[in-house]
C-alpha cells in the first residue's frame, strides 16, 4: 500500500473530516501507516523509491502532527472548508477579550516580583489551560461535519492562538526561573 501525497490528512487516516477526533483510531492508524510506509523498509531499494516512501512517511507525520493538535485541527478543517488564515490581518476585536488578553500579559510580567513566581506562574498556566480547553469544547460543538464555517469557530480559533502563545511564554519564563533558581 501506499500514501496518496493528494488526498487530505483526514482521508489519510480514514477518519471523518470533523474537529472531533478519536485520538485511540488516529493513533492506531499512525501506526498502521508507519509499518507500511517507513523509510527503513526501503532501504535497498531504488532511489526513487526510497524518496516516494520518504515523502509518504512525511506526509504521515504531518497529517498525524496537525490532527492530534486541537489548534492545528481547528485550522485544518476550517482551510478544508475554504476559509483561509490570515494572521496578520485577522486580530480579535472583543474588547472583554482584549481586557483578558492585557491582564494576562500583565500577570506574566509580574511573574518575576512575586513572592512565589512559581506558584503565580502555576495560577497563569491553569487558567491558560482552562480556557484552552473551553475554547476546544467550543469548536467541538460548533466544527460538526460539513456544516458550514460559523463566525464564532473562527473567533474560537484566535483566541486559542492567543492563549497557546502565553502558555509557551509562560512555560518558557518557567524554564528561565527554574535555571535561575538551580
Amino acid at each position: 500500500m501506499s500514501v496518496d501525497l493528494k488526498q487530505n490528512y483526514f482521508a489519510l487516516f480514514g477518519l471523518p473530516v470533523s474537529y472531533t477526533v478519536d485520538r485511540a483510531t488516529l493513533d492506531q492508524r499512525y501506526r498502521e501507516l508507519q509499518r507500511l510506509v517507513h523509510p527503513d523498509k526501503f532501504a535497498s531499494a531504488a532511489d526513487q523509491e526510497r524518496r516516494i516512501a520518504m515523502q509518504q512517511a512525511a506526509q504521515v507525520n504531518e497529517g498525524y502532527r496537525v490532527l492530534k493538535d486541537d489548534l492545528a485541527r481547528a485550522r485544518y478543517v476550517l482551510e478544508l472548508r475554504g476559509h483561509r488564515f490570515d494572521d496578520e490581518r485577522n486580530t480579535h476585536q472583543d474588547p472583554e477579550f482584549l481586557m483578558e488578553q492585557m491582564e494576562l500579559r500583565e500577570a506574566l510580567g509580574d511573574v518575576r516580583e512575586a513572592a512565589d513566581p512559581f506558584a503565580s506562574l502555576s495560577g497563569i498556566l491553569e487558567q491558560v489551560d482552562a480556557r484552552l480547553a473551553a475554547l476546544s469544547a467550543e469548536l467541538d460543538a460548533q466544527l460538526v461535519a460539513d456544516a458550514a464555517i460559523p463566525e464564532p469557530a473562527l473567533m474560537a480559533v484566535q483566541r486559542m492562538q492567543f492563549f497557546r502563545k502565553l502558555a509557551q511564554e509562560a512555560q518558557e519564563l518557567e524554564a528561565d526561573l527554574e535555571d535561575e533558581a538551580g
